[in-house]
């Protein structure tokens, strides 16, 4: 896996747009030729959630929340929606959700100079599960989708990514490994978050355990031989392989090494993951990622 630690929020966004340039000029080839189809489809499931920053008292007693790069990182979801709506190159319609309302308008009017007469533009004030449940039913055997997916948390639940099973749709999505997901797993396997950890990866509290966690056993002087649970060492690692693994039961293909991102410790925090049913598009997604 390749790593990007410093300003990993430009670097992430510069891989994220080579993507979709490649994305749209095959695209406009298959127009071109087919008189049109497919119609091309953005989706942003997080379209505004770096206009306001949360206040960072909330972020520290919250244990789904990365204090540290919240400032960072709320550049980068604008700058992606900025970026993607200025290319030369442009979809049919495109997709703008956020649970938000003040930051949905504030990005609604600051990407309309950028807006192109012929192409549709929806700014949608929705929680991101109601958003792509929206999408899957919009989408059709003449409509071709990119969708981008960026939390700072645990917003997406797994039952909504399986909803995009079968669809044509090309998926970048940023996992939350290290900042998030890997904080819930606690040492003793107490699980005080589970509701959280089995919307999110999409696996019952008996799988959750098995997967990350080793039963031992002690010997009490009083209560005889006592078991316990232990967390595997590598579960950052983990999580990662597990969700590519459950991102292969919806995708036919699904980056084995995704981008690696690392806070200023060198510790991982988030992993940047594609997904698609196209083997051409995970080449080239692959030899973005490998740079």
């Amino acid at each position: 896996m390749k790593s990007w630690g410093g300003d990993w929020t430009k670097q992430k966004l510069d891989a994220f747009e080579k993507y979709v340039r490649a994305y749209l000029k095959i695209m406009n080839k298959q127009k071109e030729k087919y008189n049109g189809w497919p119609t091309t489809i953005y989706f942003d499931g997080f379209a505004g959630s770096g206009i306001n920053l949360p206040k960072e008292d909330n972020l520290k007693s919250d244990p789904l929340n990365g204090l540290e790069l919240e400032k960072e990182a709320s550049q980068y979801y604008v700058g992606a929606a900025e970026r993607v709506v200025s290319m030369d190159l442009s979809f049919d319609e495109y997709y703008f959700v956020d649970y938000n309302k003040k930051a949905i308008e504030s990005l609604k009017k600051k990407l309309s100079p950028s807006q192109k007469g012929n192409r549709v533009y929806k700014y949608i004030v929705k929680d991101v599960n109601e958003g792509i449940n929206k999408l899957s039913l919009h989408l059709d055997s003449k409509k071709s989708a990119l969708v981008f997916l960026d939390p700072f948390g645990m917003d997406i639940q797994w039952n909504t990514i399986s909803l995009l099973k079968g669809k044509r749709v090309d998926l970048w999505i940023l996992i939350p490994t290290g900042v998030a997901i890997n904080r819930l797993l606690d040492r003793e396997g107490e699980l005080r978050h589970l509701d959280k950890l089995e919307e999110c990866l999409g696996l019952s509290e008996t799988e959750i355990k098995r997967e990350f966690y080793l039963e031992r056993e002690e010997f009490n002087l009083f209560n005889g031989k006592i078991k316990s649970l232990e967390k595997i060492s590598d579960s950052i690692s983990h999580i990662t392989k597990l969700y590519i693994k459950q991102l292969k039961t919806i995708w036919n293909f699904v980056t084995d090494e995704p981008l690696v991102l690392i806070n200023s410790k060198n510790v991982p925090i988030y992993h940047f993951v594609f997904a698609s049913n196209n083997q051409t598009a995970l080449k080239i997604a692959s030899g973005i990622i490998k740079g």
